[in-house]
Parts: structure tokens; sequence; C-alpha cells
């Protein structure tokens, strides 16, 4: 099309159709996208972040960008407006490399937060043309950000949660809160009633977590859940349910079936989901877990919990939940924060006795006596 300086047709149709553009990116809603952390227990950690950013920008559109599997963390909570995949290495070629690249352009962000600090997404970040990009400056990717700010040093364990805080701050949010948030879906609910209903019971019961996806180090042996379960079936008058993940499922069936007692379950044979899981943890009387992602769903709903550590330190994924036991022993080794013991004895977990671990469970039984199934 030729451009006349005239007055012609030609040069109004591109002053109108420039006019609507820009009145259209005026008065359109503030785009915010958020790149999320990789793992369950960390998104879980994010919420009151994203809390703080929702309230801070009632109207703008909020995107997430993250991980497929982890999408079901926040499912039900409204934080995000919505959700964009990014897989480095799925076989969805829209989740990674140019293409990927190329509808994040698409997107036109106006601001980018980052709660990853990896040199990758921060690469991400400057490519998508936001104009703004909010982050850790770390790991040498401080000159791809609008917005840098200062990250704690790595020697000195810190709570995840503040840090993600301290992010949403220079976004001028209000960060009062620490408060976990998480839902959970009709249908997920109603698999886990369906779940019961088939076992015949719908008594009062202990959630037993007992993987996790950081590595072999944080794992309780599984003959010590063996007769953890046992014994609470028998001296607390509760039933024990065993949850896991699809690399778990197998531990988590060996668990009941070894316990060999009827009131002992899993939910090894059933359709596993995040979602599940969270419908367990919200109904249960008490979780006992790894330190893994889904010990922070008892935080969202309000449930005891009791968390084994072995190699991490707790500082750094600390909550200060207050209806929250940690159990660690005191070891000169640790915590080491390996995923595999580097002294190849493991003494953190494989010392950790069934009777510590019980007398636990008995103290938050018996602190949160008035605590009901959420139905």
């Amino acid at each position: 099309m030729k451009v006349t300086s005239d007055g012609g047709k030609p040069s109004r149709v591109l002053f109108t159709s420039s006019l609507v553009t820009f009145i259209s990116l005026l008065f359109r809603p503030m785009k915010l996208a958020v790149f999320l952390p990789n793992w369950i227990g960390d998104v879980a950690m994010a919420t009151p972040a994203l809390r703080a950013l929702r309230e801070q920008y009632p109207t703008a559109e909020i995107t997430g960008i993250m991980r497929p599997y982890v999408a079901d963390v926040l499912a039900g909570t409204g934080l995000l407006d919505r959700t964009v995949f990014y897989n480095p290495r799925g076989r969805d070629r829209t989740q990674r490399g140019w293409t990927f690249i190329r509808n994040l352009r698409a997107e036109r962000f106006d601001t980018i937060l980052l709660l990853t600090n990896s040199l990758r997404t921060g690469w991400l970040a400057w490519l998508s043309g936001a104009k703004q990009r909010v982050g850790f400056a770390r790991d040498l990717r401080g000159w791809l950000l609008t917005d840098r700010v200062t990250p704690h040093s790595r020697a000195v364990p810190n709570p995840v949660m503040e840090e993600y805080l301290r992010l949403v701050e220079r976004l001028g949010c209000a960060t009062t809160s620490r408060q976990i948030e998480a839902a959970v879906l009709p249908e997920d609910q109603s698999q886990l009633t369906q779940f019961w209903d088939a076992q015949g019971s719908h008594a009062d019961y202990v959630t037993l977590n007992t993987g996790g996806a950081f590595g072999a180090a944080k794992n309780w042996p599984r003959e010590k859940f063996v007769e953890l379960a046992r014994r609470i079936v028998t001296e607390l008058d509760q039933q024990v349910l065993v949850v896991c993940g699809p690399s778990e499922r197998e531990d988590a069936r060996w668990i009941a079936t070894t316990a060999n007692h009827p009131a002992v379950f899993s939910l090894a044979d059933a359709k596993l989901s995040i979602g599940l899981t969270k419908a367990a943890v919200r109904q249960s009387s008490l979780l006992v877990t790894t330190d893994s992602g889904p010990r922070h769903f008892a935080a969202a709903f309000g449930t005891p919990v009791i968390t084994l550590f072995g190699p991490t330190h707790i500082a750094w994924s600390e909550t200060n939940y207050d209806r929250s036991e940690h159990v660690q022993l005191k070891l000169d080794c640790g915590p080491c924060q390996q995923r595999e013991c580097p002294l190849k004895h493991h003494r953190c977990m494989t010392d950790l006795s069934v009777d510590t671990v019980f007398a636990a469970v008995k103290r938050q039984l018996i602190k949160h006596a008035s605590r009901r199934h959420v139905a």
C-alpha cells in the first residue's frame, strides 16, 4: 500500500489503525508474568508472594509460566489468570525452544517477575521483550534484568518464602501475610471420597508422605514407615493412608502391604495427582512427611504436620507454621544438603528411630485433638 502525505485515504487508514492500537494498549490491563519455581514445595511457598501481587495489582492479568507438573499446586486458588507451560526438555515443541520464545514475545508482557534463579529463565525474560524484568542478580544474569535484587548468600540458609517476598516488594507489594494457599477441586475431593467408600470406612486417619523429588538422601527407611503405621493404628485409634507420586507408587504399595493391617491403606492403585494428595492432606488428622513438597499443603489447610529432616537445613524451607513439628537428628556431618549421602551411611535418616517419630505423632494428635474431618 502506498502511503501519501497529502491527506489521501491510505494515510488516514494507517493513522486510524495506529490510533486504535495506541488506545487499546493504553487501556488494556497490565500484563504481568511470573516464572514460577520448578518444585512443588517451592511453588507452594511462593503463594504468599503471588497473593501480594494479586492484591497490589487487582486489575492486572497475571500469567504463571511454569513446568506442567506443578500446575495443580495452584489449581483453584485464583492467584493466576492464565498459565503458560514451559518445559525445555519436554516433547511439546510449543513449550520449548524458539517456538516458545515466539509465543512469549507475542504475549507482550509489561512485567516479568522471576522467582527462578537460572540464567536460562533470565535470558527468556529478556527475549520476551518485557520492559520490566525483576529478579535476583545471580548466576551472571544481572545484565538481563531491569530491576536487580541482591540475593542473600547461599552459604547462609535463609527461608525461600522470604526471598520470594523480597522480590515482590520490588514491585511495590505489601508482604504482611505468610499464609500458604492451596485449594481442593471438587473432582479431587470426589475421588478421595470414592476411595474411602471403597474401603468401607471414613474414620480419622494419619497421612504418611514417604518420598520426595530431591533424592534418596531425604528418604526415611520404608521399614520404619511400616512400623510407624502399625503403631499408629494399634495404639492411637487412627487409620493410616500412604500417599505418593508416580515414582513412589511401589514404595507406598509395599508399606501398606507389609504393614498387613486392615486400617493401613495406600493410594498406590489410584489415579494419582497433586489434587488427590491435597484432598488427602486436607482431610487427615495429621501429616507425617519427609522434607518434600506435599508437607506445605498442611499449612494451607490447617492440618498438623510432622516433618522428618535428614540432609536438608530446616531454615531453607521454614514457614513458621504453628501446627508443625520438625524432627532432625544433630550430627557432625549434617545437614549436608546432598542428594545422596557422601559418607555412604545416611545416619541422618537411618538413625532416626520410630520411637522418636511416634512420640511426635502422639504429641501432635493430643495437641490438636479437636481437629475433625473436612467434609
